[in-house]
This record gives structure tokens, sequence and C-alpha cells, in this order.
């Protein structure tokens, strides 16, 4: 029998885990799982049968594809999936999918919760400021930018965005305002809400010549990747520019001595929050599973990333 494994160091909400089964057993499929496990050597043993699996943030590298004998397609519930290496993926002829849109607006909802924490003063008791009539640049018009965007509206800001991969007519169709190039947005805007990959042209991207472009009272905020942001450039731009803020969702590397120095205006969730919603966990998995169920079944590779 065809053998779904959902493998999960972070394990899914228990009414996930019953949704990605409802579908997976619907098919006629076997669904096991794999949670909480403490070692490598646990996940490489279990994905020796499988045929398919579903992961979070768990790593499936070239030595868990060599167990995997019989593996046709991982799926990432998620929208990232830089913890699946692609190549040595493809090496073995395996399809690797992501679940695009299901996590984006809890994403973008954490960002104006962090956001009015931190014109708020991180509610310290002091006079703080309002996003309303503020200009919010969005880096990369995705499924996340594009719920920002959306949100963004409702507080009364004036929106923009640059995606080097998305036409200018796109954007402003949305009543997005398109810049023609990453130091335009960080120019002109006073936030930067950043939703860029961690790609080989955008680690270190984040540097401080573009922060320091950006108006008095700027904020960054960066619910994507930590790695694309130049963490020496932080620490100069920190250090130079006392009306600069930075939030984020994935705390650098640095992130002890920023909320030492600066715990008035930097903010780093404790871990990862972007997708931690109960509807984006059930989203994602449940999107995974019927995912595999059409490849498996039909063939369909439209949420393909690696050729």
């Amino acid at each position: 029998m065809t053998k779904v494994l959902v493998a999960t160091d972070k394990p899914f909400a228990a009414i996930a885990v019953k949704g990605i089964r409802e579908v997976v057993e619907g098919a006629g499929y076997e669904l096991a799982l794999l949670e909480k496990y403490t070692d490598k050597s646990q996940l490489q043993d279990a994905v020796k049968d499988a045929n398919a699996v579903i992961i979070r943030s768990d790593i499936i590298d070239a030595p868990v594809l060599d167990a995997a004998k019989d593996l046709k397609i991982v799926v990432r519930a998620g929208a990232g999936y830089d913890n699946v290496d692609l190549a040595a993926a493809t090496a073995h002829n395996v399809c690797v999918m992501n679940t695009p849109g299901q996590n984006s607006n809890a994403v973008a909802e954490l960002v104006f919760g962090m956001l009015v924490y931190a014109v708020r003063n991180f509610y310290n008791g002091t006079s703080g400021t309002e996003l309303m009539g503020k200009k919010l640049g969005i880096l990369a018009y995705g499924n996340v930018g594009r719920n920002v965007a959306r949100i963004a509206k409702g507080f009364g800001m004036d929106v923009y965005a640059y995606d080097a991969f998305c036409p200018a007519e796109v954007i402003e169709k949305d009543g997005v305002k398109a810049v023609a190039s990453t130091a335009d947005l960080f120019k002109t805007c006073q936030i930067v809400s950043l939703h860029i990959p961690a790609t080989a042209e955008t680690k270190g991207s984040i540097n401080f010549e573009l922060m320091n472009s950006m108006p008095k009272g700027a904020i960054v905020v960066n619910t994507a990747r930590k790695e694309v942001i130049d963490e020496a450039g932080l620490a100069k731009m920190m250090e130079e520019r006392p009306d600069f803020k930075y939030i984020t969702d994935i705390k650098p590397a640095i992130d002890a001595d920023l909320a030492a120095k600066y715990p008035d205006r930097y903010f780093g969730t404790p871990k990862k929050m972007g997708a931690q919603t109960a509807e984006a966990n059930i989203n994602a998995g449940i999107a995974a599973a019927k995912q595999i169920v059409d490849f498996l079944q039909n063939g369909n590779e439209k949420f393909r990333v690696n050729r």
C-alpha cells in the first residue's frame, strides 16, 4: 500500500492531523506519523518505506533521501522550502512542492501585530505614533506581500511595493504604488516589510546602505528569513540611527546584543511565529495532503519547486 509519512519535529495540531488523515486514507493510502523526533536517524528510519512525506521545518537532505528508496514526493507545508536540498531531491527523482498561500494571512497579520507594538513604543507607557498616513514599502509582492497590502489599506497607509519578478501593472492593479528598485523602496518608505526568500542574490542584501537611506523614524519588519539581513550593517544602523527600529520574526545571531543595547528599538519573537496559527496549521497540512494525492493519482506538479 502507498505510504504517506508526516514527519514533523514540531507537530501539526491534532485537528490538522485529522484532516490530513481523512485526505490520505480517503484516497486509499496509509498514513504514518513521526512527531517530536529527537535524532535525524529516526527520520532516516521512518522514510525507508515511505512513498510521500509531509514536513514543516524538518531537514530533507541527501542522507535522508538516500534512505528513502521508494520516495516520490516531499511536500513542505508552508511557503519556504530552503530546508529541502532541491538538487539532491532532483538527483533522487523526488518531486518537491510547497503549499504557497496557506500561511500568508497569518504572516501578514503578524507583521501588523509587531508594527503596532513598535510604533506604540512597545507599550512602555510613552506616547507613540499611528500607522495611518505612513508610507509602507513591501519588498516582494507574493502571497504574503499581497495580504500585507490588503491589511495596510485598512490602516489607511500609503502602500508601495517592489518585486523583481512581478510586473508593475500587476502591483498597481491592486491600488499599490510600484517602484523601480529595492533602493527606491527604502528611500521612499518609512516602514519596509521584507518578504523575500533567502537566495544567493538576497542573502545579506538588506545592508547598512539600504537601511540608512530610509526616512527619519524608519522601521524594518522581517518575517521572511534572517539570512537576508546583513547583521553587521544592522548593528551599525542601530548604533548610528537612534530613530531606527528593527522588529523580526526570525532572531538574528546578534539578538542578545541588540536586545540588551536597544530594548526600546528592537524586538524579536521567541521563535518563528508567522505561520503559528491554528488556521494556517490546518490549511497548510491539508493542502500538502491534497497535493500528494493529486500528484500520485494524476501526476499534477503545479506546485513543484525543483526540476
